[in-house]
């Protein structure tokens, strides 16, 4: 193996280039058009290009990698995680083209790739499962007479790919068949296999899983488990080890289910078995025959690098550990910086603004994050990843909590104060996070989030003269300021005093403050203050840790009750693809009724009526590309 060609994209894409030269293996990245400046390009040995925005017509194309590989002089290709990492016919298609492929055999992938044919060697090896459904008949009346039988809830789910994408909670029967239809959709688009199946659903388990490697001398090993419990979307968005919840015992009775599961199915290199953990129970639940994105937490505890062993085993070698040598240090957990509100809707736009927290060997940042990068809406909404190891679980959450509070990311919504959060809630402490925490936890995560009056104060002095010459003579007038943040308006009187000083009336309080370059003092408290002036009068400020959006309505007269146009129209959230429209002119609609699916960021997103009205105009068509505040439909009157 003398040049590797990675076939993916952004931070997995750096971290494989970051091992792969260590080990003196040449790189050649690939690009889509929206990644002609991405930071993976740049870094590897050699570029190819592969033309297209979309990943079906670039990172999904088996042909146009394979003559990359070609083009660039490679001789093994790593699919990273995602896109075709786990589709067998790209796996064949690289050996069959003379190449190294750095993961499974194609067979193993089929037999294992799918969820259905994952559950039915589990069963020939002995490894428990959910009661379910996961025939070829695809049938909804199949589906609906199996989930009877099996009892609700039930869980729908994609038999490819993973992710979260293409799975549905379904309660009644009266849901299954939009369940169906939704899911179907979003697998066909994630991953172009429509398949399904169906399984009894756990209300509040945990998910954990274990990390496999399997060589090509017989040698199979685990690596302990990760706990991924904490989710959103059926996403996960922090992942930790050793699991809270895994004693010895438990540890090692998943461990040998895991590599059973592998070994039954003629696996090598590097796999994760993942499992739902109710008590000491456990259920398989699919196997990814792939490296995951979560695989730091694994190599932070072990002191391994899990990409050169994936590089080793495709070479031929042998593990370099026994099962017996493997030795698990301390606590790791990771969390994912993706670019989405607190309400978990994804957005795409420009990175305006970034620093890393101070790095040291117990704190990893996976990213491609620079001033200037832009986050499109044709792939994941995940940013990168920020991982924190020490000798117990309270120091890691400590150590990687102070972490994001001392990330820089401004330009676009995120989450680092959302995780920051979740990883400082008592529940998540106690270390009693199952996969139902968000549901339950998430409007007190948002409310501790919710930025107070004095730091909106601050932010809206900030926004408004810093950047803006604040350094000029004081003006003798009292300044009038209006901002908006979300739904609440901020109207400020300022008078200026001089060398930055100033006198701010709010309603019937009185503040001081003095605005220096880049220190803000308000009421004798002073922190560093970073600005981002954005378009149409948007401002992102950073005071300290915290760091809020806010709008300019200064110049803006009020708009009276009842009076706002909004009101009669339904806009674009986000960028997507419209991939279901489901009213048209005339029709009435009640408050919450499904009216479109927008697809961003691989996730169907479901559009409900804001309130009872008539459609009285509809602007948009099925497969059409959107941008953020399009108006999609017009509303009249309300309906009796």
């Amino acid at each position: 193996m003398k040049r590797l060609l990675i076939a993916n994209r952004g931070e997995i894409a750096r971290r494989i280039i970051r091992t792969a030269r260590r080990m003196g293996v040449a790189t050649v990245a690939v690009f889509s058009d929206a990644d002609r400046d991405a930071m993976h390009v740049r870094e590897a040995d050699a570029a190819v290009a592969l033309g297209g925005i979309a990943s079906a017509d670039s990172y999904l194309r088996i042909d146009k990698l394979i003559e990359a590989a070609r083009a660039g002089g490679a001789d093994a290709i790593h699919p990273g995680y995602g896109f075709l990492s786990e589709n067998a016919d790209f796996a064949q298609a690289v050996i069959d083209a003379g190449l190294t492929w750095v993961g499974p055999p194609p067979a193993a992938i089929r037999a294992l790739g799918s969820k259905s044919a994952a559950k039915a060697v589990a069963l020939s090896a002995g490894v428990p499962v959910l009661p379910g459904y996961f025939g070829d008949d695809q049938r909804d009346d199949t589906f609906a007479a199996e989930a009877k039988r099996i009892g609700y809830p039930v869980m729908v789910k994609a038999v490819a790919g993973g992710g979260g994408r293409g799975m549905r909670l379904v309660n009644s029967a009266e849901q299954l068949p939009a369940a169906l239809q939704s899911a179907r959709s979003e697998a066909l688009a994630g991953f172009g296999n429509g398949d399904l199946l169906i399984e009894r659903a756990l209300l509040g388990p945990r998910h954990v899983e274990v990390q496999v490697f399997a060589d090509a001398h017989g040698h199979c090993i685990h690596l302990g488990e990760r706990d991924c419990s904490v989710q959103r979307r059926h996403q996960k968005i922090i992942e930790e080890s050793p699991s809270p919840e895994v004693s010895p015992a438990l540890r090692e009775a998943l461990g040998r289910c895991a590599v059973a599961l592998a070994q039954g199915a003629g696996y090598l290199g590097a796999g994760t078995v993942e499992f739902l953990l109710e008590g000491d129970a456990f259920f398989l639940m699919e196997m990814n025959t792939r490296l995951q994105v979560e695989h730091p937490v694994t190599e932070m505890l072990t002191g391994l690098d899990l990409v050169e062993w994936q590089l080793r085993v495709a070479r031929g070698e042998q593990l370099p550990l026994r099962q017996d040598q493997v030795s698990l240090n301390g606590h790791a957990i990771e969390v994912r910086l993706c670019a989405e509100d607190e309400r978990f809707t994804p957005h795409a736009g420009t990175v305006r603004g970034f620093a890393e927290p101070p790095l040291d060997p117990q704190l990893r940042f996976d990213h491609a994050l620079e001033a200037g990068s832009v986050v499109t809406p044709h792939y994941d909404a995940m940013l990168g990843k920020l991982i924190a190891h020490a000798p117990t679980r309270a120091d890691a959450i400590d150590r990687l909590a102070q972490a994001l509070d001392d990330t820089v990311l401004m330009g676009l919504p995120n989450n680092r104060a959302f995780l920051a959060a979740c990883l400082r809630h008592p529940v998540f402490r106690a270390g009693e996070a199952g996969i139902p925490f968000l549901s339950r936890h998430a409007d007190e995560v948002r409310a501790a989030l919710a930025p107070s009056h004095d730091v909106l104060i601050a932010a809206a002095l900030a926004a408004s003269y810093l950047g803006h010459g604040s350094g000029a003579l004081p003006s003798p007038f009292p300044r009038p300021l209006r901002w908006r943040h979300g739904d609440e308006t901020l109207d400020l009187i300022v008078r200026e005093l001089g060398h930055g000083a100033l006198r701010v009336t709010a309603g019937a309080a009185t503040h001081d403050a003095v605005v220096g370059a880049d220190v803000l003092t308000v009421d004798g408290v002073s922190r560093a203050v970073v600005v981002s002036h954005q378009s149409g009068g948007r401002c992102e400020v950073r005071w300290g840790h915290v760091q809020v959006t806010l709008d300019d309505l200064s110049h803006v007269a009020p708009v009276g009750q009842g009076g706002g146009v909004t009101a009669r129209e339904l806009r674009a959230p986000f960028n997507g693809k419209l991939v279901t429209l489901a009213v048209q002119p005339g029709q009435r609609v009640a408050r919450g009724q499904v009216l479109l699916t927008i697809e961003s960021m691989k996730i169907e997103h479901q559009i409900s009526a804001p309130r009872d009205a008539t459609v009285s105009g509809v602007t948009v068509v099925a497969g059409q590309q959107l941008m953020p505040g399009q108006v999609l439909l017009m509303f009249g009157e309300e309906t009796a």
